[in-house]
């Protein structure tokens, strides 16, 4: 046999079992402490995210989590379309998307890991001092155009912008559900590009209104500026979590149901007790092999650590059990 024959079954050999190392039945190379993750994660939970990561890393130094913030409708065609094994997003899987990751073989692990509220932010030179159920409605819709049509104010004749924080983002799909019924925003609904943007927007403009996650806009910073193995420390040993307020660079605006008398902010306790009428959840759906480090990840934002986090960041956590899924 000649010596070029020798080398090109040689190379066909490899190839074919670099091949059958790919399959799905592979072994992860990554464990639940160790290697690099890539998860996807709707825009709006990053900021508490990028807390739950650093923490991690810090407590497992040989790994790794890369974080995509996107909106939730891409995370999720990702996760279906097998590009990506975890992400967090602000509802469970419906029955349809269950089925089609048990087409594909593939386990899956869901739970909610937060109960998140969106704030209404407005500029601080807005006099309104809250608003109804009915009120944003109207605004969503364009029923209403000017602020002097909602309440008598020194801004009455401002045309109301509403600002969102992406055009496919939880909250925007959180809004729509809520209160347009299948009817389509006003001409007066823009979208930005994150969170940051709409804060920053609503803080120059006295004009417009911005709808983001509770977690942008609480003002307790210590937590982060403080070094990770303090903070590691705390997480580990305290179970005291101070009172968390809002920043004053915007006015956070009070919501009250059209039924009742009193309006509330999305404080802790007004989240918890159901008071404050704008709330939504949080989840985390991991369908990665158990034991990589995706599965690793996910097991620490539901457990105790990950949940204090949560709890540190102005939202609340959530105690729901575990849905485990078999493949058959």
């Amino acid at each position: 046999m000649k010596k070029t024959d020798l080398i090109l079954i040689a190379t066909l050999v490899v190839s074919l079992l670099a091949m059958t190392g790919c399959g799905k039945n592979q072994q992860p190379k990554s464990t639940s402490t160790r290697g690099v993750a890539r998860i996807l994660s709707d825009e709006s939970f990053q900021s508490v995210l990028e807390q739950e990561i650093a923490v991690f890393e810090y407590q497992y130094p040989e790994a790794s989590i890369v974080p995509e913030y996107i909106n939730e409708h891409d995370a999720l065609d990702s996760l279906l379309q097998e590009k990506v094994d975890l992400i967090i997003v602000s509802h469970d899987l419906t029955d349809n998307q269950r089925k089609l990751l048990k087409l594909q073989s593939r386990a899956y692990r869901s739970r909610m890991i937060a109960v998140d509220a969106i704030a209404i932010i407005v500029n601080k030179q807005n006099d309104i001092e809250e608003l109804t159920m009915e009120d944003l409605s109207d605004i969503f819709t364009g029923k209403v155009k000017r602020w002097g049509e909602v309440f008598p104010t020194k801004l009455k004749n401002d045309s109301i912008k509403v600002m969102f924080d992406g055009s496919g983002s939880g909250v925007v799909h959180y809004m729509k559900e809520k209160f347009l019924k299948g009817a389509s925003f006003g001409s007066n609904v823009y979208a930005k590009t994150n969170s940051t943007d709409v804060f920053e927007a609503v803080e120059k403009h006295k004009n417009l209104i911005g709808f983001i996650g509770v977690s942008w806009i609480t003002s307790d910073l210590k937590s982060l500026e403080k070094p990770i193995d303090e903070k590691y420390e705390e997480l580990i040993n305290n179970n005291e979590v101070s009172l968390i307020n809002f920043t004053d660079r915007i006015k956070v605006m009070p919501v009250r149901e059209d039924d009742k008398l009193e309006a509330f902010k999305p404080y802790q306790a007004h989240i918890n007790s159901g008071d404050y009428p704008l709330v939504r959840t949080i989840w985390a759906i991991d369908a990665a092999y158990l034991g990589s480090l995706d599965h690793g990840f996910f097991t620490f934002l539901t457990g105790v650590i990950g949940q204090k986090i949560i709890l540190q960041t102005g939202i609340l956590p959530a105690a729901e059990p575990v849905r485990y899924v078999e493949v058959e």
